[in-house]
């Protein structure tokens, strides 16, 4: 009986595995790991671990280059040096012929264009700008991607200098920051290789031609130097999620070679509100270079780029650092893991602008003077009296700049 027992209990479980393998055959593959995963499933979910681990490995970073020069200026003497007398047109492209490399090297060039271009009026230099349409030619050909023109000139030839020349700059394919033909004003965002750069530009006064524009007008066509105003700007520039915030700002006193406090404190402010990088110009001369830490990363302010093209010089200004500029090149890099945007490079470039003479008729270049020091054919090219110039064109405005 008891046997008999025992033979109905085996053939009771004997039948309940048949009957589970029947209706999940799946549950029962078993791998030579004892794992319950068929050898292809776990094959894949290895191979998804390993790609979710390679991906923490290698995390995405991008790079951006900004470059910025100083103040570009047309003196009626570089008019009369670019004019054509043959056919009565202008050209300026050979200004640019030794640092074009440099300005085109670079994701995003921004430079200060210090005059107006008002077709139809004459030609001027000093106290009132207004220079031939060519020079925006060569300016674009050189490889500028920004111009501001909120600077105390920019108001020379009335509203009609500032809406021609902002038109004339977006002809060109350039963009034009710190003057505005309209209300709606926007910031200028430029997206290089996934970052987000904000500009912003600003001036402190305008010669006392503000006169020329309405009430109203004042309030959108020109950007003139407003604590509270800069610093809801940068706000706003971050609530666009901008990774990058870039100051243009012209400022200072005139020949002065170091900044004013109240350029330190403004700059320093900036910081603090949020700009990373800030370009100053005005002074004509080079002043010096900082890196002031906030919000946990490195930003960098520069208090003047001196002048990257002009007529002013020792003969002229009984002042020998009005011929000097410099190119600053400032490389930034996004780790897309922790959402950060930082400095990691900056480089510096001292130029000295030359004016000779060939067949009796004045010639200007910008210097790129290291290039020049270093290459003989170069430096045999330039007067001794140049050779020695250059060198302490080189050695003061080196001596300014903050090494990083």
């Amino acid at each position: 009986m008891k046997r008999k027992y025992l033979i109905f209990i085996l053939l009771i479980v004997i039948c309940g595995y048949f009957l589970f393998t029947y209706n999940y055959p799946d549950d029962l593959k078993i791998n030579g790991n004892g794992t319950g995963l068929d050898l292809e499933t776990e094959l894949d979910m290895e191979k998804i671990k390993e790609e979710e681990t390679q991906e923490v490995q290698e995390p995405k970073i991008t790079t951006a280059s900004i470059l910025a020069v100083g103040d570009i200026m047309f003196h009626m003497p570089q008019n009369n040096a670019a004019l054509n007398l043959d056919n009565k047109t202008y050209d300026f492209t050979n200004n640019f012929k030794y640092v074009k490399k440099y300005i085109q090297s670079a994701d995003l060039s921004i430079a200060n264009f210090e005059t107006v271009v008002a077709e139809g009026r004459k030609y001027s230099g000093f106290p009132n700008f207004n220079s031939p349409i060519e020079t925006l030619f060569a300016i674009e050909d050189a490889g500028f991607h920004i111009l501001t023109t909120a600077n105390n000139h920019c108001l020379d030839q009335g509203k009609i200098g500032l809406i021609n020349t902002i038109d004339t700059i977006e002809s060109l394919g350039m963009k034009n920051i710190g003057t505005y033909k309209s209300p709606d004003r926007d910031i200028l965002i430029e997206d290089i290789n996934e970052i987000k750069i904000g500009i912003l530009a600003y001036c402190y006064g305008f010669n006392g031609m503000d006169y020329t524009l309405t009430e109203e007008e004042r309030k959108y066509m020109i950007s003139e130097i407003d604590e509270g105003k800069i610093k809801e700007d940068i706000e706003k520039a971050k609530k666009l999620d901008v990774d990058i915030v870039v100051v243009f700002i012209h400022w200072g006193h005139e020949y002065h070679d170091e900044p004013s406090s109240e350029q330190i404190e403004l700059g320093r402010k900036m910081v603090e509100w949020g700009a990373n990088i800030v370009l100053g110009s005005h002074p004509h001369v080079i002043q010096k270079s900082e890196i002031i830490n906030s919000g946990g990363k490195d930003n960098f302010i520069i208090y003047s780029m001196g002048n990257f093209l002009s007529n002013q010089r020792f003969e002229i200004m009984n002042n020998k650092f009005t011929e000097d500029g410099i190119i600053v090149k400032i490389q930034v890099e996004k780790d897309f893991n922790n959402n950060n945007t930082t400095i990691r490079n900056i480089e510096y470039i001292p130029t000295w602008v030359r004016k000779y003479k060939i067949d009796n008729k004045f010639q200007y270049e910008i210097l790129p003077i290291k290039d020049f020091l270093e290459d003989e054919s170069l430096l045999n090219t330039l007067e001794e009296v140049e050779k020695v110039r250059i060198k302490e064109s080189y050695q003061n405005t080196m001596d300014k700049m903050f090494k990083y």
